[in-house]
């Protein structure tokens, strides 16, 4: 017998018995399936689980990231000001000179504020604070003593250690403004802004010293507006003076009638 026909009767054999034992090959599908399913589904779930701690981490260090960078940004700005950076004073050594700086609420809350510098004893403020209900718009006034300049020389541009900072609060509408509301709520306090001393030429005209004499000039105003007493608007006596006159004058005619009589 040759080798092709060994093999031929070789392969028919092992052809019956897979044919008389058919379980076999259901046994070794369902013992094996379980196995290859279960390793399948175990690394199926080490990946998603895997997945899910990727997400948690990236979740968490997003957080984080955000928290870090919410910190570091600035306090939102609650009043608008105008000039925003600068104080501009007349530069007139030796004298008392005037700027000013309008206060806007430009948000939807009572807003307190404060004026703040670092030479109280030569600068001071009108008001030196107060409380901006939602949209409503103040001018102050800030007084500073200029100082001669070394050599007696004119330096328009020389620097002012000078600063003034405004600081502002969210606060319920109806309180009355006291400067103790900043140091109750520290943590709740803005810094708006941090203003730089500018010195104008007040022999030679500009459009900036024409808006701070203008500024000013409002400021007066203002200030005339909130001297002058309220109307009075409590109940009046009207003729009070009249019936005064006729009884005087009754009076008058009794007594002389009584004195011609008397003369009689």
């Amino acid at each position: 017998m040759g080798v092709s026909d060994r093999n031929k009767t070789i392969g028919d054999h092992n052809m019956k018995l897979f044919r008389l034992c058919p379980f076999w090959q259901t046994a070794t599908n369902s013992s094996s399936s379980p196995s290859t399913q279960n390793l399948n589904h175990s690394h199926k779930g080490s990946s998603n689980s895997v997945r899910h701690v990727a997400v948690n981490s990236s979740g968490l260090k997003s957080t984080t990231v955000s928290s870090v960078a919410r910190s570091l940004l600035p306090a939102p700005r609650r009043l608008r000001l105008d000039p925003a950076n600068n104080l501009y004073f007349p530069y007139e050594p030796g004298k008392q000179v005037r700027s000013a700086i309008r206060l806007k609420n430009r948000s939807k809350s009572h807003v307190a504020f404060k004026f703040q510098t670092t030479a109280p004893k030569s600068c001071y403020m009108r008001p030196p604070g107060g409380i901006l209900a939602p949209g409503e718009s103040l001018i102050a006034t800030v007084f500073k003593f200029v100082e001669q300049p070394e050599n007696n020389a004119k330096q328009m541009d020389q620097k002012s250690n000078v600063k003034f900072k405004i600081v502002s609060l969210k606060v319920k509408g109806g309180m009355e403004y006291v400067p103790e509301l900043f140091d109750e709520q520290k943590d709740q306090v803005t810094v708006e802004r941090v203003l730089r001393v500018v010195f104008l030429d007040a022999e030679h005209p500009s459009p900036a010293m024409e808006k701070l004499k203008l500024q000013l000039a409002e400021a007066e105003a203002a200030l005339e507006a909130r001297k002058k007493p309220p109307p009075d608007t409590g109940p009046r006596v009207v003729g009070e003076g009249l019936v005064i006159d006729e009884w005087k004058e009754r009076r008058e005619k009794y007594l002389a009638r009584q004195h011609v009589e008397a003369v009689g």
